[in-house]
């Protein structure tokens, strides 16, 4: 470690080693600082806990409320270097959303272990693979990563390196089995393509969301029903892009589990 490197740590299990006797009130206000602890309310309103949710105790919360305490209370330490391992693991799509936001205004250094490819575009600026012993650096962030690398997703990283032995059994394998793949493997470039572009949508429509909220926040545009129409519309398309993101990310992993049956 560096001098003056100050690290956070965030476990897959770290929302177990918040105390379940305290209030989600308690546990962001025993870490707040300074200023923070006037905006203690505001902050945790900002993780959806909002009303009388802040006076639950930590022991009669969900595991994705866990999650996002957790992840308040880390971002509230006064660290300048964390590390997320799995961070998205359990928490729903508006959990994601806000920890994705919050991270993308910490001013320290991060690094990220995960799948998500949705949570990790705008956040990495660089791509670190582990492979076959070595590391591979690319500079650049996860798309960046996967047109280097010809993938679609980051889970076609797990399909097996066709070898000699492999290649010979296949050999002895039905014509049937062969189309079977073959029209998988389709289906599978289409949902992914689909999935590209409500990623590609859902980014338009997040930018233009913080616009128009930014828009709105303009005392001039107090009464302009216009921009209330466009931000009442554009959050209903990125809800229903979400739905649809949703919907072609599960099917993917259905189609992968048929694909990877048909290759045992």
């Amino acid at each position: 470690l560096g001098h003056n490197i100050n690290l956070g740590y965030y476990a897959q299990n770290q929302a177990e080693e918040l105390d379940l006797k305290k209030s989600v009130f308690e546990t962001i206000d025993d870490v707040a600082r300074g200023e923070i602890r006037k905006r203690v309310r505001e902050l945790l309103g900002s993780f959806l806990f909002k009303g009388a949710d802040i006076d639950k105790k930590v022991s009669v919360l969900s595991g994705g409320e866990k999650g996002r305490l957790a992840l308040c209370k880390l971002l509230l330490e006064p660290y300048n270097f964390l590390v997320l391992d799995e961070p998205t693991n359990h928490l729903d799509i508006p959990s994601k959303e806000i920890l994705k936001d919050a991270l993308n205004h910490y001013k320290g250094t991060m690094i990220i272990v995960s799948h998500d490819r949705e949570f990790l575009r705008g956040l990495s600026n660089k791509v670190l693979e582990f492979k076959n012993k070595g590391i591979k650096e690319y500079i650049g962030g996860i798309d960046f990563f996967l047109s280097q690398r010809k993938l679609q997703n980051i889970n076609d990283l797990n399909t097996p390196v066709k070898t000699l032995k492999t290649e010979v059994k296949k050999k002895g394998s039905s014509k049937d089995n062969f189309k079977e793949r073959k029209a998988l493997d389709q289906k599978i470039k289409k949902v992914n393509n689909r999935l590209g572009q409500s990623e590609r949508k859902i980014t338009e429509l997040e930018t233009l969301k913080k616009q128009l909220e930014l828009d709105m926040e303009d005392p001039l545009n107090t009464n302009n029903s216009d921009l209330f129409s466009s931000f009442t519309k554009t959050e209903a398309d990125l809800i229903f892009q979400m739905e649809i993101w949703e919907k072609a990310t599960e099917e993917i992993e259905v189609l992968e589990e048929q694909r990877k049956s048909l290759l045992d």
